[in-house]
């Protein structure tokens, strides 16, 4: 009973992690954040809704971390290349002043003479 509580507690963070991402989605100002808000908190969301289940239901452990292995290399590498996909379209970050540095700009260049 205590197991079950405990699986609960853990997943509805898990749910309120990702309500939480899905509101950050709406709510931040540009594509740069909302990819951030995007990733991270439907990481940790997923991840511990995933431990929430495996705790309440441990004949599916292995199912789980096969999904959270998936989570966890496909997130990154998916907001990375949205980013640089931004980037390259031209879209820069809403914050004035606040970028003085962009490194991926030699990148474009190089790939508009190849």
């Amino acid at each position: 009973m205590i197991v079950g509580i405990i699986a609960g507690i853990i997943a509805i963070l898990g749910s309120l992690f990702l309500l939480l991402a899905s509101i950050g989605i709406i709510r931040m100002p540009d594509t740069y954040n909302r990819m951030q808000t995007g990733t991270k908190a439907t990481t940790l969301g997923s991840l511990l809704f995933f431990i929430g289940i495996g705790i309440a239901h441990p004949y599916l452990w292995g199912k789980l971390v096969v999904l959270a292995l998936f989570i966890l290399l496909t997130n990154p590498i998916s907001s990375h290349v949205l980013s640089r996909a931004m980037h390259h379209a031209g879209k820069t970050p809403i914050l004035p002043g606040k970028q003085t540095r962009d490194d991926l700009a030699g990148d474009q260049d190089q790939e508009e003479h190849a």
